[in-house]
């Protein structure tokens, strides 16, 4: 039990009844609340809780917070009004579970690409280094060794606050979390004292939620203009609006770059499918990472890094030996001498980065297959943009489903059809079954060819009309190599 009074440190009330009463748990799901609790009610994006109030209400919880007192409601109740519960509810959960966040150093990783590599190569990097690590991500989270499943980028306030006690309990001195800018506007992570922000890049994504691009690259600067004094804040100068996410932080300001004057400098000296030579601050190493793009993956972890105390050599030495993440550039070969690539691109920059990357390290002699689809009610916007850097920077495309959630996929892939030019239609194909568009694209490949499966990445389950299915790009197309080659 913990007293309210406790819960309500450092959030501004309009009208509290009673603060001298103790609190069991608290929870914004009303069909979790249970005696002695505190609920939460929230204004979501779909539902506004508040009508669940009543039914909390009747479960014995203990208090509500809310910003106002619907009039089915009994008025003689403890209740707790706020201006905007959202924005509260991250400090209750941290005052809940006596700010964790604290206790440990908290990066956050944020930008349209490159996040879940970044985290991943920093977890890998202090743990292969003999410290006890932490991962909030897209694909998993993880305390150490033990792995827990992920179902969004950046969770809810009170299971990712759960999350941060726990990693405090098991002595983890680090956590490496991606931040999304869905996660910054509902003020997931508000409450949470952040060690560092590291931003990677932005491009068109999201649009369906944030509207204009403008309100997507504000909720990113809201993230750096949150960090504390004591953080740093590690940013893209090579991106147009890098700087602009340091415009307002209070945190030390740190830069990286492949092509201008920065804090940390990479050079590309050799790229190819296996990996890049590459130089940062003038000392050149071997990683097993391709492509321009994870240069700057790999100089946003070294620069982190750096920042947080570690020598240059201890961190080339270590990153140059360390794995990226699952679906991220993946390398399936087959018998027969066809090279696949998984990578998670569903966003025109990370698809015209991969496409890029494969063009300019392979000889022309091959032909490049490209499977690609579009999830189902997100940004529509871009999925002729998609369509356009599939056709124009590959030989053959396959459109295909990726994840049409309660959309018909032949209207999906019509809109990506929309973004062709009409000299790149005779490269395309329609197979809407995807596990069908792998099958023919590796029977009509031969030995050299490349087959880019894009857009799933890390994702085990293929979702339609609400139903998740098992559906692994990487087992999917290893499957179709031993079957069919």
């Amino acid at each position: 039990m913990i007293k309210l009074s406790k819960l309500l440190e450092n959030i501004k009330l309009i009208e509290l009844f009673d603060s001298n009463i103790s609190i069991n748990s608290i929870s914004s799901d009303h069909r979790k609340s249970s005696e002695n609790d505190l609920f939460i009610a929230l204004r979501g994006v779909e539902i506004d809780s508040h009508i669940y109030i009543k039914d909390a209400i009747s479960k014995k919880v203990a208090a509500v917070i809310c910003e106002h007192i619907p009039t089915d409601c009994p008025q003689n109740f403890n209740y707790i009004l706020v201006k905007d519960t959202r924005k509260i509810l991250g400090q209750v959960a941290s005052n809940y579970y006596d700010n964790p966040s604290s206790k440990l150093k908290l990066i956050g990783i944020t930008g349209t690409n490159g996040k879940t590599t970044v985290a991943t190569l920093l977890r890998n990097l202090f743990k292969n280094l003999g410290y006890k690590t932490a991962l909030i991500s897209t694909i998993q989270n993880q305390i150490g060794d033990t792995v827990l499943p992920s179902t969004h980028t950046t969770p809810d306030p009170i299971t990712l606050n759960n999350l941060l006690a726990t990693m405090v309990e098991q002595q983890c001195t680090f956590c490496f979390m991606e931040v999304s800018s869905h996660a910054v506007d509902q003020n997931r992570i508000g409450g949470l004292t952040f060690a560092g922000g590291i931003f990677t890049n932005i491009t068109h994504d999201h649009l369906d939620y944030h509207h204009t691009f403008e309100n997507y690259l504000a909720a990113k600067k809201s993230f750096f203009d949150g960090l504390p004094s004591a953080a740093f804040a590690l940013t893209n100068k090579d991106d147009k609006n890098g700087q602009v996410m340091l415009q307002n932080t209070k945190a030390s300001k740190f830069t990286y770059s492949l092509k201008s004057v920065s804090d940390f400098k990479g050079k590309i000296i050799e790229n190819d499918l296996e990996g890049l030579l590459f130089e940062i601050d003038k000392t050149q190493a071997w990683y097993s990472l391709s492509g321009e793009f994870n240069a700057y993956n790999l100089l946003a972890a070294y620069g982190a890094a750096f920042i947080m105390g570690l020598d240059s050599e201890t961190i080339i030495k270590t990153l140059s030996k360390t794995e990226g993440a699952k679906g991220r550039f993946e390398i399936i070969r087959s018998e027969s001498g066809i090279l696949g690539v998984v990578d998670y691109a569903h966003t025109p920059d990370a698809l015209k980065n991969v496409l890029e990357t494969i063009n300019k390290v392979r000889s022309r002699n091959e032909t490049l297959i490209t499977i690609i689809g579009c999830g189902g009610d997100r940004d529509r916007e871009k999925r002729p943009i998609m369509g356009h850097y599939a056709s124009q920077l590959s030989d053959r495309v396959i459109f295909t489903s990726d994840n049409p959630r309660s959309e018909n996929p032949e209207d999906i892939i019509e809109q990506m059809r929309s973004g062709v030019k009409a000299q790149n239609f005779k490269k395309i194909l329609k197979i809407t079954n995807r596990e069908e568009a792998i099958h023919v694209a590796v029977s009509q490949a031969k030995k050299g060819d490349i087959i880019l499966l894009a857009g799933k990445g890390h994702e085990n389950y293929q979702e339609t009309k609400g139903e998740k299915i098992h559906f692994d790009d990487s087992e999917k197309l290893k499957h179709a190599f031993e079957t069919l080659n």
